[in-house]
């Protein structure tokens, strides 16, 4: 059984995801941790917890999600894995920051590239990749149908959806990734969002007010 520790960090609250399993083999999805105080609540659960890190993955690109990509490299000699398409991002993050106001490092792009038809694994278990464009290119969506959950990034949040008005986004994609891969998934999986709190597939499908049967109401 997988356990999972959600843990917001950075301006944005931006939910990190620490994965593990029985063996003590962990994995981060959305390392967005920007400090060193932030990462250090990172440490100490690897360390509490007896955890072995195995690999970092990213739902997508954008620069929130990517902070802790240093401190990764620094304290683990780890790069973090993500699509191709969103190297992009990486390499204009600091005007994207500038847009709000902030004034960051580069952010380190990634090193290994994963895509749908893929699946991350570690000690026993694996997570299935899906490709879910709409709110930014190279999005990707991470499903356990072992136990019934998928984390979402910023594609599906709870009673919400990505916003598409950022580089790359595309309304009609995005509904396309929700409704042909999202809802494919049965109504008791739980939803692990980008930001905020979870959800899950029949709770979104029933009262998700920009979604209706592929149709934005």
């Amino acid at each position: 059984m997988i356990q999972i520790k959600i843990l917001p960090f950075n301006p944005f609250q931006c939910n990190c995801y620490v994965l593990w399993v029985e063996t003590k083999e962990a994995i981060i999805v959305d390392p967005s941790f920007s400090s060193e105080q932030e990462y250090q609540v990172i440490a100490k659960l690897l360390q509490s917890e007896g955890l072995s890190l195995k690999g970092v993955y990213n739902t997508h690109c954008h620069f929130d999600h990517c902070f802790g990509a240093p401190f990764l490299k620094e304290h683990h000699q780890m790069d973090y894995a993500a699509h191709k398409d969103g190297i992009q991002f990486t390499e204009n993050a600091t005007k994207q920051a500038a847009v709000y106001g902030m004034q960051i490092a580069e952010i380190l792009p990634p090193q290994i590239f994963i895509d749908e038809g893929e699946s991350i694994k570690f000690g026993n278990s694996e997570l299935e990749i899906l490709n879910t464009p709409g709110h930014a290119d190279g999005s990707l969506c991470f499903v356990s149908h072992s136990d019934k959950f998928v984390i979402t990034g910023d594609v599906l949040f709870r009673e919400s959806i990505g916003r598409t008005d950022l580089p790359t986004g595309d309304l009609d994609v995005l509904l396309a990734s929700i409704n042909n891969k999202l809802f494919q998934l049965p109504g008791d999986f739980v939803v692990y969002p980008g930001h905020g709190p979870q959800s899950s597939i029949a709770h979104e499908q029933a009262n998700n007010p920009f979604l209706h049967f592929g149709e934005v109401h």
